[in-house]
Parts: C-alpha cells; structure tokens; sequence
C-alpha cells in the first residue's frame, strides 16, 4: 500500500491483514520503486496506490510500473470526479477507490481484482471450454449456450457471444468501448462505438430488458460497460 497518510495507511494494513492479506506499507514512489526492484525474491499481488504522494505522484508511478509490470494496480484517492477515474483506468490501473471508501467496498474491490489477475492466468483454451455462473445465469463458453436462471436457453447472436465472452473473461471490470472493440476484434463486424452499445442493448434485451440486467451489465457513464456481477468459472 502506497499512502504517504501514515495513520491511514496503518488502518487499511491492519484491516488487510484482519482479513488474512500480508500488507507492506510505505509512503512515497522510492519507497515503491526499492520494493518492485525485488518483485523476483517478493512477488507483490497488488499495489493500492494514492496519487497525491510527496515527489512522484501515484499516476506517474502507475505509468512507470505499467513499463515493466503486469501487477494489478487500484488507485485510491480523493480524487472521485469522473474525470479522475477515467485518467486513473487510462494510465493503467485496474479499478479506481474514491475516498473516503468503506471496509466493505475496499475489500470487495481488493478481491475483485485478484480473482481477475487470477482468471488471467488460466489458458485461453481452458477459459474457452469453461463454463461462466454469474447472477443466476450459466454461459457454456464451447457449446455456446447461455441458459437463464429459468433453465431456459437464450439464443444470441455471434456478436453477442463474443461480446458476453469478453465481458465474462474481465468481471467487475471496467472496459471502455474502444477496450470492448480490441478485445473482440474479429469478431464484431462493423466495429465501432456506437456498434458496443447496440449489443450491449441487444443483449441486455434478450436478458430480460435493462431493468433486469442493469446490475450484471453495467452502464459506466462516459467510459463503457462492466460485467459487474460475481463470476465464478467452473
């Protein structure tokens, strides 16, 4: 944990810990920059940075980690404008903590972030014979299907598997449009901005309609759409 705020910094370590994480704490980038320098001897799992640091700041930092490291990044900060989060995601980090955050949300994000760094570990070939749980519904990755919590089968498109596809392999994550294109480029013809939200509403009818689904797939007001329901890969 990044935080040059040495009381905080304290209560989010013990709170980690509590919770069964090992936490190092320190307060600035040469700090951070001597612990990366031995990432071989002690792998970090993730990296909860501020951005307002003394010296380098946390954006700086992330940029600089990004060049040699795929560790997941949150950044934690009082900066919450919308504005602030999309800079945060654009420079490289995995999700965005506005303070002042809750126990329970931080926990919920820390976990968020390292079942992903987790799935992203497991082979392309395996994810595409995985079977996807999520919010009731079941998508079977090789035979295509997607089944509703009713037991019925929902018929998509090819454009809408793919898309449903990538927003499984990167839950609770945020994924711009632009994102959403490159991850299934290939796949969705026509590709474009405007393409992503004509299956996102596609798809969200076919599930029932946006009043159903808003909590599984997620609208991010000038950013994208995130699969925001737990996902558990069988």
């Amino acid at each position: 944990m990044v935080e040059d705020d040495a009381p905080l910094r304290a209560l989010v370590s013990r709170l980690l810990r509590e919770c069964g994480y090992e936490v190092t704490g320190v307060g600035d980038g040469a700090e951070l920059d001597q612990l990366i320098g031995r990432i071989q001897e002690q792998p970090i799992d993730l990296i909860l940075l501020d951005i307002m640091l003394p010296g380098e700041d946390g954006l700086s930092l992330c940029r600089k980690v990004r060049e040699t490291s795929a560790v997941p990044i949150i950044v934690v900060s009082a900066r919450g404008q919308e504005s602030d989060r999309v800079t945060g995601l654009d420079t490289g980090a995995d999700d965005y903590i506005a303070k002042p955050f809750g126990r329970q949300e931080l926990l919920a994000r820390v976990r968020a972030v390292l079942r992903r760094a987790k799935t992203a570990h497991i082979p392309p070939e395996a994810l595409a014979a995985a079977k996807f749980s999520f919010g009731g519904w079941s998508y079977h990755a090789r035979r295509k299907e997607l089944i509703a919590p009713s037991g019925a089968e929902v018929i998509l498109t090819a454009a809408e598997y793919e898309l449903l596809f990538t927003l499984l392999r990167n839950p609770q994550r945020t994924l711009s449009r632009e994102r959403l294109l490159e991850l299934s480029r290939g796949r969705i013809s026509d590709a474009s901005d405007r393409s992503i939200d004509v299956l996102v509403s596609r798809l969200r009818n076919k599930m029932g309609g946006a009043r159903r689904t808003g909590h599984i797939i997620r609208t991010i007001r000038g950013v994208g759409y995130m699969l925001a329901a737990d996902v558990e890969i069988s």
